[in-house]
């Protein structure tokens, strides 16, 4: 038995070692097969990029290339065809590279290209780094250009983002590291890449930003050009400053690192302060500045780089109309100066938008693009009581009606007492003219009736994205908005509670007449109900017939609001007609008080400048809206006294009378007194009797909206003012 017991433990044994043997040998296999994939992937890359290497060293040199000058064609043009912006005036203020402060030269190198005098115009061990890096974000977030490279773009290659032209990118590149001396090279990059503010080349740059020869630079200015070349519009100081000292320290801390700079130099740089040229030299022929910045952003969104617009040579066709563009800068400048408003920190913006396809017809963001370059259509100001429709469409989707009656009369809501302007009140008043009169009182007992919380939804879903506090005072419009977005906004009033996103650019072809790119259907939401529309826009035409808005009547309906905050640092005047939508602000950059600054003056003018030329081939037709009827109100009610106006107090006890009908204004004045009358109970006092209220009526406590009285309509619907497309 032992005898046999062993012979099995010997064999068992063996089996194991056979299994064990086995296994090794699958797993030295696998590991085997997986060097050898290794070795060959390598040696593959190795060997490609040892071809490649040899085909661009085998290239021929470029003839004439010292002599080449960029072709910079890229042009914006009007949706009428004229051309409002061209990129072929331009600054070229050529410079020698012995001219070039050291500093200068070091800055780029350090920053685009550590290795420029180590390769031959292409970098392969920073492509590899660079690829490797984009494999583990999983998007480009290192690029591997050198100053070589990037030169042969702006001289010869078209813009495409595509694997071919990168592959012609560093074709030509070798072809121009043959032909020139890497001094040529950095010369010619020195004097053709673009640097933002229509500056082409480091000298102009000088000029343009800081008003200074290259010579007479900082560091720290000399650092801040190093850093323009990455994305010109996003670090140009006039965009802005604090983004430019930001790359600014940045080209420093290159240059600190590679030893360019000492500690303490670098220590010193980047305290400095950025001081600019007070007037740029703007060089572009550029009809509309603000528009075409905002122009070229949307393009980025698109996909293109800011340098390969500036060279790319498109044909870019926008949707502005270049003459109501032009009135919009020239009435500007005139209203500004006829109501004294010459500093340079007085300011205006314009934008104007089709709400039925999203269009963008005006856009000006300044009075004067050369003194500031900073967009007031996109700056956050508070818009004043041009914020109270928004107020009221709440109440109006809450069932509300223009004719329901509120109280004119004091009120305290917390530790919060709004009050009129002058601390005029008038007693029982319709929902309507409380909004034409621009009463803050009544606008406060609105929000305490619908809620703090249905204004804040009612302002999202018409796309204001600003913060909102959450407290009663957003009534009387104490928060900031963006102008761009207030004006479209409005443009759910104006045709039936769509919201539509305004665009910029029709169509994008390229030298050769190849569309790039053309604009799709436009986005749009449905987010408030065609009777709030409606109503909203009955109520806000009589601001503009009756109101607070009288400066602004074109002829023609329309529809709008005045908005002026505290101390008059800043005034609004925002309104439509059933095709367009035009917003414009007046105020002070720095916050001062602008005295007699009011919605209804400087802002509703500008606005019936623009509107009058924006709106003139488009007809005189009205909302396409279900009737509203405002209960004791016509259209001739406009020749009665502007009574209550609260934005332009010059036009307080001033009569509007209509040379056609002299005899109807004292009529319509008792037509307005009755109907303040007729809508109060029994035994309550006429607000016209205000001022002979006793004092425990008028420190009786306030009361809070009035709860909507229901009213059966039977007006059949009209349709929207709307294409079906966007119903």
């Amino acid at each position: 038995m032992s005898s046999s017991y062993e012979r099995y433990k010997r064999q068992r044994a063996a089996k194991d070692i056979a299994r064990e043997n086995i296994s090794r040998k699958k797993e030295n296999k696998f590991f085997a097969n997986l060097k050898m994939f290794v070795l060959i992937s390598t040696a593959l890359v190795l060997a490609g990029f040892v071809a490649l290497n040899l085909y661009l060293s085998s290239l021929p040199p470029i003839p004439d290339l010292e002599e080449y000058k960029p072709n910079i064609v890229t042009k914006f043009y009007s949706e009428d065809g004229e051309v409002i912006k061209t990129f072929t005036a331009y600054t070229y203020d050529r410079v020698d590279l012995k001219d070039v402060p050291e500093e200068l030269k070091e800055a780029l190198i350090a920053t685009e290209d550590k290795n420029f005098y180590h390769h031959n115009g292409y970098d392969i061990v920073g492509i590899i780094r660079s690829s490797v890096q984009n494999v583990i974000a999983g998007r480009a977030v290192q690029g591997a250009s050198t100053i070589t490279q990037q030169l042969a773009r702006i001289l010869f290659l078209s813009n495409e983002r595509t694997l071919t032209r990168k592959i012609k990118e560093l074709e030509v590149a070798a072809r121009i590291e043959k032909t020139i001396s890497k001094d040529q090279i950095l010369e010619m990059y020195l004097n053709n890449v673009y640097l933002g503010a229509g500056a082409y080349g480091v000298s102009a740059a000088s000029k343009i930003y800081f008003n200074k020869k290259l010579n007479q630079l900082t560091l720290p200015e000399l650092a801040l050009i190093a850093g323009l070349p990455q994305a010109p519009s996003v670090y140009n100081p006039y965009n802005s400053k604090d983004l430019a000292i930001k790359r600014r320290n940045q080209v420093l801390k290159r240059m600190l690192t590679m030893k360019y700079i000492t500690d303490e130099e670098y220590n010193n740089a980047i305290k400095a302060e950025v001081k600019l040229s007070s007037v740029p030299q703007i060089y572009t022929t550029n009809k509309a500045p603000y528009f075409s910045d905002y122009v070229i952003k949307e393009m980025e969104k698109l996909g293109f780089e800011e340098t390969d617009i500036i060279h790319g040579g498109y044909k870019v066709i926008t949707t502005i109309d270049s003459k109501a563009q032009a009135v919009a800068n020239e009435s500007i400048l005139k209203n500004l100066k006829n109501f004294g408003l010459n500093q340079k920190s007085q300011q205006a913006a314009v934008f104007t938008f089709s709400p039925i396809d999203g269009r963008i017809i005006v856009y000006a963001g300044g009075k004067n693009y050369g003194e500031s370059q900073y967009d007031r259509v996109q700056s956050i100001r508070p818009p004043g009581s041009a914020f109270k429709p928004i107020v009221y469409a709440a109440a109006m989707e809450k069932g509300i009606s223009p004719n329901d009656i509120i109280d004119d009369s004091p009120i305290t809501i917390g530790n919060w007492s709004p009050h009129n302007y002058s601390h005029r009140y008038r007693g029982k008043i319709p929902i309507y003219k409380a909004l034409m009169i621009s009463s803050n009182v009544c606008a406060a007992r609105v929000i305490q009736e619908v809620g703090i919380r249905s204004v804040i939804q009612i302002a999202r879903v018409l796309g204001i994205t600003t913060p909102l506090e959450y407290d009663y005072t957003i009534s009387l419009g104490s928060n900031g908005v963006k102008l761009f977005e207030f004006v479209r906004a409005y443009g759910a009033f104006a045709n039936g509670g769509y919201v539509v996103q305004p665009y910029a650019i029709e169509r994008i072809e390229d030298s050769r007449g190849r569309v790039l790119y053309r604009a799709g259907k436009t986005k749009s939401s449905h987010q408030i109900s065609l009777k709030t529309a409606a109503e909203i826009t009955a109520m806000l035409k009589t601001v503009i017939l009756s109101g607070t808005g009288t400066s602004a009547n074109i002829g023609k309906p329309a529809a709008g609001k005045t908005g002026t905050t505290d101390d008059s640092r800043d005034a609004y005047f925002v309104g439509y007609t059933p095709d367009l939508v035009t917003g414009v602000w007046v105020g002070d950059d720095n916050n001062k008080k602008v005295p007699g600054l009011y919605g209804g003056t400087v802002p509703a003018r500008i606005w019936k400048d623009v509107m009058t030329v924006a709106t003139k081939d488009l007809g005189a037709n009205d909302f396409e809206y279900p009737v509203i009827e405002l209960e004791n109100y016509h259209a001739s009610f406009s020749k009665a006294k502007v009574i209550g106006d609260d934005e332009n107090p010059s036009n307080e006890n001033k009569e509007a009378s209509d040379p056609t009908d002299q005899q109807a204004t004292g009529q319509n004045q008792n037509n307005e007194n009755n109907s303040e009358v007729s809508q109060q109970p029994s035994g309550q006092t006429s607000s016209n009797s205000n001022n002979n209220m006793t004092t425990e009526q008028k420190s009786s406590k306030p009361q809070g909206a009035p709860v909507p009285k229901s009213q059966e309509k039977t007006t059949a619907p009209i349709p929207m003012a709307v294409p079906e497309s966007l119903r």
